[in-house]
């Protein structure tokens, strides 16, 4: 599973060949949450969280949302 981006001692992740709907995997300190990508005009969401405080999940969905477009179009590329 790459990591495609990194910020603030997180790492955004992506497998190739996944499941629907577009997601990435973000982990931090033991952590990790599984936000949905959403789709242009629809903002990304939280799937799962598993060992991330609540703090942590709110950064990494403003993450995403900050990257929304770009990590779309990996997903396409790798999984579309």
């Amino acid at each position: 599973m790459p990591t495609l981006l990194r910020r603030d001692g997180f790492e955004i992740r992506m497998y190739f060949n996944d499941h629907d709907p577009p997601h990435v995997h973000v982990f931090r300190a033991g952590g990790q949450a599984k936000i949905g990508l959403g789709r242009l005009g629809v903002s990304p969401n939280l799937l799962l969280v598993q060992g991330m405080s609540n703090k942590d999940a709110r950064e990494a969905i403003i993450i995403v949302i900050e990257h929304q477009i770009e990590l779309l179009a990996k997903w396409e590329e790798w999984n579309g």
